[in-house]
């Protein structure tokens, strides 16, 4: 069983996430919240396993609660909603460490895939999303022309196992156990594929895949 909290000001919002997430047998809504404040009351005082956050929350903002939350909880999925256009905040949140960003207008099946993704350590991106953060990538230093050697010659071919498992969205422990490693073994792969690409973490990396098409 998922257990989320949701936060968001407004109940109405809050009773309609409720409903959506009700149709899904696997997900339970454990909490809600409704500033900034409570939300981190609730989640030092819950079990959870996500947590639903409005970028719009009273008191303190939701991004601040973000850093908060990764602070305090950083393996705890954070997946932030919002009615803001995602090009103003999705690109700030996922560098914050959310697990993924979700407008409000998303239907009932994306959003409780989405839950879902982030509840198994996956980054969950709309297409949207993944076109913001290619170009922040892309203006983050990264640049095509830098370096036009060819990825599968920039890794080794371990590595470039790893490196597809992390952009598909696996975890260092399921690639251990995929690859019949230890996690600090994989750990260290990880460490080398984002130097050798040039990226900082697994946002970056999922993002870089899809630019070169090599997750398919």
């Amino acid at each position: 069983m998922i257990r989320v909290l949701i936060c968001d000001d407004h109940l109405i919002v809050r009773q309609g996430i409720k409903q959506v997430l009700a149709e899904a047998e696997d997900i339970r809504t454990v909490g809600e919240a409704a500033s900034g404040p409570e939300a981190l009351q609730l989640a030092r005082a819950i079990q959870l396993d996500v947590v639903l956050l409005d970028i719009a929350m009273p008191q303190r903002d939701g991004l601040d609660i973000l850093k908060a939350l990764k602070s305090e909880f950083p393996r705890l999925p954070v997946l932030m909603l919002s009615t803001y256009p995602d090009r103003q905040y999705a690109v700030r949140s996922l560098k914050l460490g959310a697990a993924g960003y979700l407008n409000k207008s998303a239907d009932s099946e994306q959003m409780i895939d989405a839950v879902r993704s982030v509840a198994r350590g996956k980054l969950f991106i709309t297409p949207s999303v993944a076109e913001l953060l290619a170009g922040a990538v892309g203006a983050g230093g990264h640049k095509a022309g830098d370096d036009e050697q060819p990825l599968q010659e920039k890794l080794s071919h371990r590595e470039h196992q790893v490196f597809q498992l992390l952009a598909a969205g696996r975890s260092v422990g399921e690639i251990a156990e995929q690859l019949v490693l230890s996690p600090n073994t994989v750990s260290t792969y990880r460490a080398r594929v984002l130097e050798k690409i040039g990226v900082r973490n697994d946002v970056e990396l999922a993002l870089f895949a899809v630019r070169a098409e090599q997750v398919g």
